[in-house]
């Protein structure tokens, strides 16, 4: 499985970011433009995974994101994992919509 520093996800300009995280999550924290579909529901939903770019996996901290890179790529998705995940993303100051902003 690849692995990618946020930095790097953040510089690709034609990928899809796709975020595993549970929704109550995404209330803490999110990224502006990321797919949701979290990791339990990701094998029911695997048709609204993109297919015709590359894809950016990204939870919490890179477990939940690993697991889901390990399926993607088992299912021919090119994919890659974001080392850290949000967490790392977040203090590598790239931007992140916190709590209720808009």
């Amino acid at each position: 499985m690849q692995h990618i520093t946020p930095e790097e996800a953040h510089a690709a300009e034609d990928s899809i970011l796709l975020d595993v995280r549970e929704p109550t999550e995404l209330e803490q924290a999110r990224i502006d433009g990321a797919l949701h579909i979290p990791l339990g529901e990701l094998v029911a939903r695997l048709d609204e995974v993109p297919r015709d770019r590359p894809v950016h996996v990204i939870c919490h901290v890179g477990g939940r994101s690993a697991q889901a890179a390990q399926f993607l790529e088992g299912q021919g998705v090119e994919v890659a994992n974001i080392e850290g995940g949000i967490v790392a993303w977040y203090r590598a100051g790239l931007p992140v919509v916190l709590g209720d902003e808009t």
